[in-house]
């Protein structure tokens, strides 16, 4: 590869990037309808054609704005999940990770309130699928493997866990600012409860079983 077309790549690469993070910002600040492309160019002095050579259109942009936090959040889960000691220290690691996210004021007012408009409800819920859901399965599935949750079936538990998530997710991010951290802590209580019984249930079980 010659190093021209070499400078160029880079050069299209971090214009892509910078476009991604002057439009996650206004996004976050101003939502969708609020936010014009010529502004998010401007942001970066460039030209809207510039933005046009990256993303088909605002909608376009806007997706990618959603993707890149939606990785962004799924990275930080897995971090934080993977320096649990058991399955189950794992999981309520990647829960508590997950609703300090949703306290953060872009990736809550971008994802939960923004996208589900701007995407159109399919849509946004295949992409909270796409990012969401294949770690909770996983997560679910290895709480049932060590025993940690009784043996039901992995679907129906992975998809009723991802709707109470989501539940949280739409909380937090509609909570005013200063209520956030109570509504991040009372969630946390009751998704732990509710865990923590299903938990107890199958302990109880198998004890009494003959």
């Amino acid at each position: 590869m010659s190093s021209v077309k070499r400078r160029r790549e880079q050069y299209a690469e971090a214009t892509r990037s910078a476009l991604l993070e002057a439009a996650r910002r206004r996004f976050a600040e101003h939502g969708f309808a609020g936010t014009a492309l010529e502004d998010v160019a401007a942001d970066i002095q460039a030209s809207r054609g510039a933005v046009y050579h990256h993303f088909a259109n605002k909608t376009a942009l806007f997706e990618a704005v959603v993707e890149a936090l939606e990785t962004d959040m799924i990275h930080q889960v897995i971090e934080s999940s993977a320096q649990a000691a058991d399955p189950w220290q794992a999981a309520m690691a990647a829960t508590e990770r997950f609703l300090d996210h949703c306290c953060e004021p872009d990736y809550g007012r971008v994802v939960w309130q923004e996208a589900p408009i701007a995407m159109g409800w399919r849509r946004w819920k295949e992409c909270e699928e796409k990012y969401a859901y294949g770690l909770i399965e996983h997560l679910v599935r290895a709480l049932v493997d060590s025993g940690d949750l009784p043996p039901l079936p992995v679907e129906p538990m992975t998809r009723i866990t991802f709707h109470i998530l989501g539940a949280a997710g739409m909380a937090l991010a509609e909570a005013p600012e200063a209520d956030k951290r109570r509504v991040r802590d009372e969630y946390s209580q009751a998704i732990r409860q509710l865990l923590s019984g299903v938990r107890m249930a199958g302990a109880k079980g198998t004890a009494s079983a003959p």
